[in-house]
C-alpha cells in the first residue's frame, strides 16, 4: 500500500491525468456479469419511487442488532455499467449517446469527451482542489469502502477523503439547504430496510459528476439505491441497482448498477483506514486556459506539503517523523 502522502500526491497530480487505459482498468471487473435491474415502472420522481418501494415492503422490515445483515470489514470496488447510457462504441473511439443528456448537458459533455478522445486526458478534474468525491461519484471511487449498519442508521464510508455517507433509517427527509442556504456533496439520505436489502433515497446534492470522464449532474441530482449482498460464481459482491433522476441533466431517469467485494487481503493484513487531508496543502489551481496546473516550491501561492508549526524549532515539529529538519541537523 502506498503511504498516506504518496496517495495524496497521486491523487492530486494524477487526477487529470489519467489516460483510457486507466479508465479501462478502475471500471473493470471480472467473474459473472453484472446487470441492470431497473424498477417495475418508471417514475416521475425519487419520492415517488422510494414511497412506492416503501409500500411495497408493508412498510420495512424493523431489524435489530441481531438480525440486521453485516456487512462489516473493507470492500473493494468491484464493476459499475456508469459509461453505457453515456457513450456507444467503447472507452477508445466511442460517441455520446444523443438524447440521453438534456441538449445543455450533452453540449457540454461532448466537450470533455473530446479532450479525453483527442487529448488523451480531461483537463480539469475538480478533485485536484480537493472537492469531495460528491454523489454519484463515491459509488465508483478506487478506494477502500466500509459499510455500518446500525437498526437506526448506517454508515457508509470512502477511505478516498474520508467521506461519509449517513442513511437515516425509517426517517423523513430533513432539507439540508433550508438549514444552511447550500446542498451537500453527500445530500440528505434516508432508507428502510426489506428483508436484507436496503432501499435508500438521497436527495439536495451539490452539483457534481459521475467522474472526471464522464457527464456532470446538477443540484437537482437525487436517488434511489437497493443494496443486496448477493452470492456470484467467483466471489460475493455488494450490489447496488441505483435509478438517477436529474430534471436539469437528464431528458428521463437513468438506471445503472455498482458493486463491491470484500477486500479480504487488508483485512487480512490489519490494514488501517488513513485520515485525509490536502486542501491545506493543496499546490494545484484552474488556470486562465481552463487547466489544471500547478504552484511549484520558490513560487508565489506554493504551499509546503509538510505543513508549518508555530515552533520550527523544536524537535518533533512536523508531521512527517522521517525528515524532521530539526533532528536532521537542517
Amino acid at each position: 500500500m502506498l503511504h498516506s502522502r504518496s496517495r495524496l500526491l497521486l491523487a492530486c497530480t494524477m487526477g487529470w491525468l489519467v489516460t483510457i487505459p486507466a479508465i479501462a482498468q478502475i471500471n473493470g471487473f471480472t467473474g459473472q456479469v453484472l446487470e441492470v435491474v431497473p424498477p417495475d415502472r418508471e417514475f416521475a420522481t425519487s419520492d415517488e419511487h422510494y414511497q412506492y418501494l416503501l409500500e411495497k415492503a408493508n412498510g420495512g422490515t424493523k431489524h435489530t442488532f441481531e438480525t440486521l445483515p453485516r456487512w462489516d470489514g473493507l470492500w473493494y470496488t468491484a464493476g459499475n455499467n456508469h459509461m453505457d447510457p453515456f457513450i456507444e462504441g467503447g472507452m477508445r473511439g466511442g460517441k455520446v449517446r444523443e438524447g440521453v443528456l438534456t441538449p445543455a448537458y450533452e453540449t457540454a459533455y461532448k466537450e470533455r469527451w473530446r479532450q479525453l478522445q483527442e487529448e488523451g486526458q480531461v483537463r480539469y478534474d475538480r478533485l485536484t482542489h480537493c472537492e469531495p468525491a460528491g454523489m454519484p461519484r463515491w459509488l465508483l471511487e478506487p478506494y477502500n469502502h466500509e459499510f455500518i449498519n446500525l437498526p437506526h442508521e448506517s454508515w457508509f464510508i470512502n477511505d478516498f477523503a474520508n467521506s461519509i455517507r449517513r442513511i437515516y433509517i425509517n426517517q423523513e427527509h430533513t432539507n439540508l439547504a433550508e438549514m444552511n442556504g447550500a446542498h451537500s456533496w453527500y445530500g440528505d439520505t434516508i432508507g428502510f430496510w426489506d428483508g436484507d436489502k436496503l432501499i435508500t433515497n438521497t436527495k439536495y446534492l451539490m452539483p457534481a459528476d459521475f467522474t472526471r470522464w464522464s457527464p456532470m449532474t446538477s443540484n437537482q441530482l437525487e436517488l434511489v439505491e437497493t443494496w443486496e449482498l448477493k452470492e456470484f460464481e467467483d466471489f460475493d459482491r455488494l450490489v447496488v441497482q441505483v435509478t438517477m433522476y436529474d430534471k436539469h441533466a437528464f431528458v428521463k431517469p437513468i438506471n445503472f448498477v455498482y458493486a463491491f467485494r470484500r477486500a479480504d487481503d487488508l483485512d487480512e493484513i490489519g490494514y488501517r483506514v488513513q485520515h485525509w487531508q490536502c486542501e491545506e496543502s493543496s499546490n494545484s489551481y484552474l488556470d486562465e486556459n481552463g487547466m489544471t496546473n500547478f504552484y511549484l516550491p520558490g513560487e508565489p501561492g506554493y504551499k509546503d506539503p509538510r505543513g508549518a508549526t508555530l515552533f520550527p524549532e523544536l524537535p518533533g515539529q512536523t508531521p512527517d517523523p522521517f525528515n524532521d529538519p530539526v533532528l536532521n541537523g537542517e
